[in-house]
């Protein structure tokens, strides 16, 4: 059975504190906005599949009780960075499996200013975190510092591949550059101003090579998605609205995640790639068919890695296809023409759901002046540590 997704919303994300909101505010606007995207009231939704990290249980109803007051499950999930992705995924699951024909995928995320800690639970205790084993890996390779230890475990993946493939600091740059650009284009993203190969480098370093205007920041905001049936589709008239869920897949980490004791392979490129594998061969597409691309951006060395995960390069060369154009508007792919999560913003549980906006109005050809001309097959992917990646593949027909 097929599933599409005729309905997005999303807020602008936005610095934390920036806006009087609480997250159900957030919940609100961005299920609203889906909800009259698709021309659907609210009364056909027969379930909600809820993500966030940082809210107290239960906060889905309290987010979803904002819509409407009809007695619909909700299911409330958190996977770290990729709860956004896992809320799609759930939706379409309870659609494909014949449970519901209309599923609201919802997720959203009031954050606090300042960096992550070790992930979406908080680092606290390393030996009792969740991702204690990723991050002892890098400790054993490159120690443990005073830096926030996402920016950490991503800065020494980048090292690692300065290292065996020569990648440089402007070719890390290259990647911010571009999404910063893209963003100036966007009027939801968080950030919208414009900054050089040159600015990003000059930037205050977070954690080697990585700078500020390399890493995502914290963000508040929220992104939805209505996921229905074929037979929905057809019931309501929605074959204009209606963008196919081709293929999708998630995957958790494996031995290959920590066998090497490499910081590339424990923040995901392994799983990425898996999860990438598994979708082309749902959906019968490949990364030669696809057109434009959201990808989990976290930091700039991690938007290189997931080229070389989908197969858009061999390993090694991802510094170089950055640096082609081969990512940009005239180039072979535009990769993060919403800007990404460095400049679009990253309210964890929200992400994964900007991602499919972005890629539904892209393949509608909604997407104003960051239009990518002729788009009609998107991927988006999504990851979190501890850990999980998903990958999506959006086709209109």
């Amino acid at each position: 059975m097929k599933s599409y997704i005729v309905g997005v919303g999303m807020t602008k994300f936005e610095k934390p504190e920036t806006r009087d909101w609480q997250y159900w505010d957030m919940a609100r606007e961005a299920g609203t906005a889906a909800l009259a995207d698709a021309g659907i009231p609210y009364g056909k939704v027969e379930q909600a599949a809820v993500g966030y990290c940082f809210q107290a249980s239960t906060a889905g109803q309290r987010a979803v009780y904002e819509l409407g007051l009809t007695g619909l499950p909700v299911y409330n999930l958190n996977n770290n960075c990729a709860t956004g992705s896992t809320a799609l995924m759930t939706a379409r699951q309870f659609v494909e499996g014949g449970i519901a024909d209309c599923v609201l995928a919802l997720g959203f995320e009031k954050m606090s200013r300042g960096s992550l800690g070790g992930g979406a639970g908080g680092a606290g205790d390393f030996a009792t975190s969740p991702v204690a084993r990723h991050y002892g890996i890098m400790a054993a390779a490159h120690g443990f510092e005073a830096s926030p230890p996402t920016a950490q475990i991503f800065g020494n993946a980048a090292r690692e591949h300065m290292e065996r493939h020569g990648t440089t600091e402007a070719q890390l740059a290259a990647v911010a550059a571009k999404n910063h650009l893209h963003s100036s284009r966007n009027p939801q993203a968080q950030f919208q101003d414009v900054h050089t190969v040159d600015e990003i480098l000059a930037a205050k370093t977070v954690h080697r090579p990585l700078t500020r205007l390399q890493c995502s920041p914290t963000s508040d905001g929220a992104a939805a998605a209505l996921v229905v049936s074929a037979r929905f589709v057809a019931a309501h008239g929605l074959e204009d609205r209606a963008v196919e869920i081709a293929g999708q897949a998630m995957t958790t980490d494996t031995g290959e995640s920590f066998a090497s004791g490499s910081c590339i392979d424990a923040v995901g490129r392994p799983m990425a790639r898996e999860a990438a594998r598994r979708a082309y061969e749902a959906s019968g597409l490949g990364i030669e068919d696809v057109d434009v691309i959201e990808l989990h951006d976290c930091f700039s060395i991690n938007e290189l890695l997931t080229y070389e995960a989908l197969g858009m390069c061999e390993e090694g060369a991802s510094g170089k296809l950055v640096e082609s154009g081969a990512t940009t508007y005239g180039g072979r792919w535009v990769v993060n023409p919403s800007g990404g999560l460095i400049s679009k913003g990253h309210p964890l549980g929200a992400t994964g759901l900007a991602q499919a906006a972005e890629l539904v109005r892209q393949l509608r050809g909604e997407a104003a002046g960051r239009q990518v001309a002729g788009a009609r097959v998107g991927l988006a992917h999504n990851i979190g540590l501890g850990g999980a990646a998903v990958v999506t593949l959006l086709r209109r027909s």
